[in-house]
């Protein structure tokens, strides 16, 4: 599984000329399902992203999480995450979960978020999103559940 996580201070979802997702300060999540992922790497994924500490303190330094902060989750579906661009021009997204498999594992995600407190909105699967957002910072985190960097 594989995550883009960035900290906003707000972002939303357009589909089809409808806000389906908006979100105050928090995290926008850009999350992507592989075809070998399976319960452990949606567990993985929770916990990173509810527990990733990039909001600052009172002393400026990024040591809470959007728990702490009492933020909220925008999640976004993104197959694109695993493109592969090492041979020729066009990606290959071969590393991707099936549709379904995808959708299930994207939903179970955005359900673990949910259970464990936090606000989360998200976007609309398959379908073409626009998606809008002030970063602030910039920060923005990469998450892998099968790699480390």
């Amino acid at each position: 599984m594989r995550a883009v996580a960035q900290r906003v201070t707000s972002a939303e979802v357009e589909v089809e000329g409808e806000i389906v997702g908006r979100i105050g300060r928090g995290l926008l999540v850009y999350l992507g399902a592989g075809r070998d992922d399976d319960d452990q790497d949606i567990a993985y994924m929770t916990n990173k992203l509810a527990g990733l500490r990039i909001f600052e303190d009172d002393d400026g330094k990024m040591s809470r999480s959007v728990e702490d902060v009492g933020g909220e989750v925008l999640v976004v579906s993104q197959f694109t995450l695993f493109g592969d661009c090492r041979k020729g021009r066009r990606p290959s997204f071969n590393g991707a979960a099936p549709a379904d498999q995808g959708k299930r594992q994207y939903e179970a995600v955005v359900a673990q978020l949910k259970s464990r407190g936090l606000v989360c909105a998200t976007g609309r699967f398959q379908k073409m999103m626009s998606v809008r957002a002030d970063v602030w910072g910039p920060v923005t985190i990469l998450i892998d559940s099968k790699k480390t960097f």
